[in-house]
């Protein structure tokens, strides 16, 4: 009998959404167990990425069955922007996924999963340094811990909204999203590295103590990003550009065109969060930050190491300027849709989950003494 009611609970919270979360995931799973057969067969080039598309095409379809914040935009951002950016870089014998020796299990999780698996040479680097630095480890655990308080206290703080200035709340936003984020793809690079055993890149690097945009955007925001479109948008315009415009000016076309397909593929996750027409205020924001980074590029070339400004400057303005374009062009587009109270609402019924859940197990254990 107690059994049966966790069984109900569990049962009642799996449908609907999470439910279409799983056959989601179980349709891209056999996609690329498909691409992984393909590509035993077929050689890198035209053939194989023909092979691809309709993967690639279903990848940008699968998203569309799901409606929450979290689960939708994370599959969309895995899916939609990472995998399939992963796969088409595959379909020419580059990228992550070109290991002649990669077995499926890795090949699945490098696939769909936001990681990047440390190289031999850089893995021995690495375990050097923490042999050199026992605590690093802890660190590591204590970092993620002290975010995930400061989410739920983020969380918390919403329900006092009401009383707290508009611009303050924009700020909180900030904070959430950076933390959510840190959050979501370190828990997913855990379980990758539980499951492969092998050392992972890290996702983020503290972007709060950027200096500039160039250390911001290149450094230490969502990394997994950065080492996607460096090959497949910034190295290929970057090559086709130096013959015409030469090799002094070609990297600021290469950046302005990788802030233009970062600004589209955000614009393409905004709407499968809100199914709203765009209005293009993410594409902005990105272009923005483009012409701003080659201006700082070529200010810096200028100056050529003779003058810069302080650690402790650099770093204000640096999250001043991140924080003002975003409460200016990207914030609007996400609070237009609802993704504030939607996401709220979400962390609301994930609550409920794990009390349901419990109580149902503190009934078996009662029932059973």
């Amino acid at each position: 009998m107690a059994v049966d009611q966790i069984k109900n609970v569990i049962m009642h919270w799996t449908e609907g959404e999470i439910n279409s979360f799983i056959k989601v995931w179980l349709a891209a799973y056999i996609s690329l167990f498909y691409c992984y057969s393909a590509c035993k067969i077929l050689t890198g080039g035209i053939s194989r990425l023909t092979c691809f598309l309709p993967v690639v095409c279903l990848f940008l379809l699968l998203p569309l069955q799901l409606h929450s914040m979290h689960l939708g935009g994370i599959t969309a951002f895995f899916l939609a922007w990472l995998a399939n950016f992963k796969l088409l870089m595959f379909a020419f014998n580059t990228g992550p996924l070109a290991s002649p020796s990669i077995s499926f299990p890795r090949f699945l999780a490098v696939a769909c999963l936001p990681i990047k698996l440390i190289q031999q040479n850089t893995s021995k680097k690495t375990e050097k340094n923490e042999t050199s630095n026992p605590n690093n480890g802890n660190w590591s655990v204590k970092n993620y811990a002290m975010k995930g308080l400061l989410l739920a206290l983020i969380v918390k703080t919403y329900s006092f909204e009401e009383y707290i200035h508009p611009i303050i709340i924009l700020v909180i936003y900030c904070f959430h999203i950076y933390f959510a984020l840190e959050i979501i793809l370190a828990i997913a690079a855990a379980m990758a590295r539980g499951l492969l055993g092998a050392e992972l890149e890290p996702q983020f690097n503290e972007p709060y103590l950027s200096t500039s945009l160039q250390d911001f955007w290149g450094r230490r925001w969502n990394l997994m990003v950065s080492r996607i479109l460096r090959p497949t948008v910034y190295l290929p315009v970057l090559y086709w550009s130096t013959g015409i415009m030469g090799r002094q000016w070609a990297p600021l076309l290469a950046v302005m065109s990788t802030f233009i397909v970062s600004g589209l593929m955000h614009e393409l996750i905004f709407f499968y969060l809100g199914r709203v027409k765009p209005t293009w205020e993410i594409t902005w924001f990105f272009l923005l930050h483009g012409v701003c980074l080659n201006v700082e590029i070529v200010v810096k070339k200028v100056v050529n190491g003779r003058w810069q400004l302080p650690r402790l400057v650099g770093t204000v303005l640096t999250a001043g300027f991140v924080m003002v374009t975003g409460f200016w062009l990207f914030f609007p587009q996400l609070l237009r849709c609802g993704g504030d109270q939607r996401g709220l609402a979400e962390l609301s019924a994930v609550g409920a989950f794990v009390k349901d859940v419990a109580r149902a197990v503190g009934f078996a254990v009662n029932s059973r003494v």
